[in-house]
């Protein structure tokens, strides 16, 4: 079974380095890593070691980076190079020893080979003071566990019945053939949010379950973030749109909540949220 790894990056040099050592690390390397690089000559390709690593460069948008478009690159790159398995990792994950693994036994079991694969994910602390790498051995001491995420213990193997909802694009996996029947990512989400929520919504709609593997774990990066997300507030209200007008509901009612009682977003008679005057400035960025 061909194992491939994609990752799509723009400006995350060294967190894409730690994700490679922890890729060289695994018990079943990837046979191949495809990096779609998003507006960034600074990704080099790697031929040495257990797989090589493949750079696809792509271009950005003027609405934001192109997300959703990329991992479809990456999908078509790795399905052209003979995947069997697409092991999709965001550049912020250091992989578990036994991620890739676990990602292809599931992938070739006859209960979830359908499905899409979801493993668990830990939060890394921010690096010491004076300190600038984390130690790839104590990366399980030192994470916290996503407490709104399902973690099977290593082993374990959980089939989702409460719906399509949890899905993240953090970490997950599929069988080509999963890939192809649910027809990837909507390309008219550009920028952060909504697309990976969409992608779930499409696999629910194609038949595919959703299964969470114990064994597939990583550790996420630490970076700083906004709650909510306001650098993404154009992002999310144009995607969010985009969603409703596909499957009739809003998406990331959290943060499109809290944009409102802060003022940056409004709503319509209609129910649209749109920016407002308060909202960061960034010329025909929504609709």
């Amino acid at each position: 079974m061909n194992v491939v790894a994609v990752t799509i990056v723009h400006g995350r040099s060294r967190h894409l380095a730690r994700q490679h050592e922890g890729l060289l690390r695994s018990t079943r390397p990837p046979d191949l890593h495809v990096v779609v690089a998003m507006d960034d000559p600074s990704v080099a390709a790697v031929d040495e070691g257990p797989f090589e690593r493949v750079v696809v460069p792509v271009e950005g948008r003027a609405e934001g980076l192109p997300l959703a478009h990329a991992r479809n690159v990456g999908a078509r790159a790795a399905v052209d190079a003979g995947a069997d398995v697409l092991v999709f990792l965001d550049v912020d994950c250091i992989p578990a020893p036994e991620l890739v693994a676990a990602y292809a036994s599931a992938a070739g079991h006859p209960t979830t080979c359908d499905d899409l694969l979801c493993g668990p994910v830990a939060y890394l602390p921010p690096l010491p003071d004076g300190q600038d790498d984390y130690d790839l051995d104590t990366l399980d001491r030192l994470a916290e566990p996503h407490a709104a995420r399902p973690a099977p213990a290593p082993g374990a193997i959980e089939r989702d019945t409460r719906g399509h909802d949890l899905f993240w694009s953090l970490s997950f996996a599929l069988r080509a053939r999963a890939w192809d029947a649910i027809g990837g990512f909507d390309e008219r989400y550009v920028g952060y949010g909504g697309e990976d929520t969409d992608f779930a919504r499409r696999a629910a709609a194609a038949g595919r379950g959703v299964a969470w593997v114990g064994a597939a774990r990583a550790f996420h990066q630490h970076h700083p973030v906004s709650s909510p997300p306001v650098e993404h507030v154009f992002d999310i209200v144009r995607n969010a749109g985009i969603f409703h007008d596909t499957w009739g509901r809003w998406p990331m009612g959290g943060w499109l909540d809290a944009f409102e009682r802060s003022g940056l977003v409004g709503r319509l008679d209609d129910g649209t949220y749109v920016v407002t005057e308060r909202g960061p400035r960034q010329p025909e960025a929504v609709r």
